[in-house]
């Protein structure tokens, strides 16, 4: 395997409801370390389901997933060590209503990562100051906007130390006004050279950011390439129609 190559898929397949539903039919890909790959495509194309499936969120039928070369569907695998290695940001922040954002960024590390408090929460510090947050620490969820709860949801995946970033439509629950400030941190992180892999509605975003784009319909990818390549020359009829209602 290229040791470029963090993650591998091959063939994977999703069925629900006794097979008779295809979320994934057959869906291959590799992400090499430091690219930026955004999957595009109406709902129900089957996108969120892949992206659950990299960290077995969603066990797949069929198929392989290969992350830093050791199959993580196969059943001797712990999968709780591989996930460490990925962060996932959902639509939703999942944060501990009940604890301080400090509290929230360094239960992970403590407990997983077996750092000390002193160690984990100098690390959450540095992060939130990078993310514009230092004044939240002891703050509350129910204290913060929703786009002030996304970026700490994403500093506190960060907190990890992953190899790849995980991001299900980030911004989708946001008001207007702060998906940018959401944005703004991946961007940054993309630039870091953090290997993502984005869910968006955020035809911008893609534009600007990815190095591949992915257009998924019906459980399969329709067609990739770069940003350049999928909006400014796309090529099926299926992928035309999409941009034509979104852009």
């Amino acid at each position: 395997m290229n040791d470029n190559i963090l993650i591998k898929v091959n063939d994977l397949k999703k069925h629900f409801r006794e097979g008779t539903i295809h979320a994934l039919d057959g869906v291959s890909m590799d992400i090499a370390r430091g690219e930026v790959i955004v999957i595009i495509g109406p709902s129900g194309s089957g996108k969120s389901t892949f992206l659950r499936s990299l960290n077995l969120l969603e066990l797949p039928t069929s198929g392989e997933i290969l992350f830093d070369g050791v199959d993580i569907n196969a059943p001797h695998v712990n999968i709780n060590k591989h996930r460490q290695k990925m962060g996932m940001v959902f639509q939703h922040f999942n944060l501990f209503p009940n604890m301080t954002v400090l509290g929230n960024m360094t239960l992970g590390p403590r407990k997983l990562l077996k750092k000390s408090k002193a160690e984990a929460e100098a690390k959450a510090r540095e992060l939130l100051e990078r993310v514009g947050l230092s004044d939240r620490a002891d703050a509350y969820p129910s204290q913060l906007s929703g786009g002030q709860k996304q970026r700490i949801a994403i500093v506190r995946a960060l907190c990890m130390e992953p190899e790849v970033m995980l991001f299900d439509e980030p911004t989708s629950a946001l008001d207007p006004e702060m998906v940018g400030e959401v944005l703004d941190v991946m961007k940054e992180l993309a630039r870091e050279g953090m290997t993502m892999a984005v869910v968006t509605h955020e035809m911008g975003f893609a534009r600007e950011v990815g190095t591949r784009v992915v257009f998924m319909d019906g459980g399969v990818i329709i067609e990739e390439g770069t940003p350049e390549a999928i909006f400014d020359h796309p090529q099926s009829d299926r992928l035309k129609n999409f941009l034509a209602k979104v852009l």
